[in-house]
């Protein structure tokens, strides 16, 4: 766990912390990013989180943030240093997209998610690793040293968004962006303790973007709390109907093992406290046998028909410098036919309306994030609580439901596993962003996570 008294730590672990610092004087923005370099210097030789670290670019653009809180006009992020997950292109770094085939030419401009971040006056501190264009649950590719967890450096901390869950955990920034297309953003979030949020499909778009589980996929943040994810989703949304309001009791249904598939036992007793402390909250909370089955039926052929079209050259091109796991959906795509993707968008619309029949009967749906906690680097387990399960979807399959569905979805941290951190995966109907990050911030609250846990230092 991150020693908030390391005098390395400059940087406060709260967004709006910072901001409220930097209004008071107490902290300059230059500070605040000199604190962000010499957390990454210290430990970034063993957590490998940055692909990219931006010094000269953001010590402007802090001393720039400097001059606007010196003339009263800063913006909802000014002076915040930030990590960006390297699929999102800024205008002069290159974007590697986690793969040896890209990352040498520099990218023309930036896309419209890192339009609205400057704009909003953040500081880019660098870009953070991830799966090979997006494409793994967990964060190893070919690039170079693996990115590891900071709770445990022999664990993996999730994918595809590994490296932007890192930079928050490890105290690098109190915000990354990441994106989620079957679960990038909160399966990191759940394996480091970080509070993760995937928005309604297409609330936050990114024009001019990379293309990669677009049918599916959301710019999102990760952060160590709600309320600076809220925030920043503001931000990347352009929206100011964000903000916290008193929620009324809402019809929760919860499920331990959706499908009937295996969860941690430990993991099962943290998300029923999460359950119990809703319904102390005034929540009417309702055991529900969740049917989420049929996702994959939309999902796998319309995220491999996607690969064959963007990346399917590569196979003949640079095969020898793609990951394992790349080569395997290239191949795998090349089994598709157009009757079977027409017949996966059908079965997408289908599945979209499944799930928004759940909210017929429930406001919101709890639910474990992950199966299991993080586990040993490039050893994904193959039995969980038991049984058998498989090694693709195995220890995360309970996100990529939500992606099809196209509802927000959040997780968020709840407890220990053997000194690992486990969270809650809450969602709600379509549309209905705010409210689910009202009723997560309230659970925040009562959960306290980070509240007594034990203090040890990181590097």
């Amino acid at each position: 766990m991150l020693d908030r008294s390391d005098p390395l730590v400059q940087v406060a672990p709260f967004a709006t912390d910072l901001l409220a610092a930097f209004r008071t004087r107490e902290v300059s923005p230059v500070e605040a990013l000199n604190g962000t370099l010499a957390r990454i210097e210290a430990c970034e030789s063993t957590l490998q989180a940055m692909v990219t670290v931006s010094d000269e670019k953001a010590s402007w653009q802090a001393r720039e943030a400097e001059r606007v809180w010196q003339s009263g006009e800063a913006g909802p992020l000014t002076g915040v240093p930030i990590s960006i997950k390297d699929t999102f292109d800024i205008a002069g770094l290159p974007t590697t997209r986690g793969s040896r085939v890209f990352g040498r030419t520099p990218a023309l401009e930036d896309s419209g998610a890192i339009r609205r971040l400057l704009a909003a006056g953040a500081v880019i501190v660098g870009k953070t690793n991830t799966a090979e264009f997006g494409q793994s649950a967990t964060s190893e590719n070919v690039l170079g040293p693996v990115t590891r967890n900071p709770w445990h450096t022999d664990t993996t901390p999730g994918g595809s968004s590994g490296g932007a869950a890192v930079s928050v955990a490890a105290g690098y920034v109190p915000l990354a962006l990441g994106a989620d297309g079957g679960g990038s953003i909160r399966i990191p979030a759940a394996m480091t303790g970080t509070f993760g949020f995937k928005p309604t499909y297409g609330l936050c778009p990114d024009e001019g973007g990379f293309r990669g589980m677009s049918d599916f996929c959301c710019p999102g943040p990760l952060s160590n709390s709600v309320a600076d994810a809220r925030l920043f989703l503001s931000v990347l949304a352009e929206r100011k109907d964000l903000m916290r309001t008193d929620i009324a009791p809402q019809r929760i249904g919860f499920c331990l093992r959706p499908d009937g598939l295996p969860v941690h036992p430990e993991m099962c007793d943290a998300v029923s406290r999460v359950a119990s402390l809703l319904a102390d909250l005034g929540h009417k909370v309702e055991d529900v046998a969740l049917d989420l089955t049929g996702w994959n039926d939309a999902f796998g052929p319309l995220v491999l028909a996607e690969e064959r079209r963007e990346r399917g050259h590569l196979l003949e091109y640079c095969r020898d410098d793609l990951t394992e796991y790349e080569v395997a959906s290239l191949i795998a795509a090349e089994q598709l036919t157009p009757v079977g993707v027409k017949k996966a968008r059908s079965k997408h619309d289908d599945y979209r309306v499944k799930i928004a029949d759940l909210f017929e009967r429930h406001d919101a749906l709890l639910l474990p994030a992950t199966a299991s906690p993080a586990f040993p680097i490039g050893d994904r387990p193959s039995a969980i609580d038991g049984q058998r399960v498989g090694r693709l979807w195995g220890p995360f399959p309970f996100t990529s439901p939500f992606n099809v569905a196209g509802t927000p979805a959040a997780a968020i941290p709840c407890g220990l596993v053997d000194g690992l951190p486990v969270s809650a995966q809450l969602v709600a109907p379509c549309g209905h962003d705010a409210k689910l990050l009202d009723i997560a911030e309230s659970l925040e609250e009562a959960l306290d996570f980070r509240a007594g846990l034990p203090v040890r230092k990181l590097c």
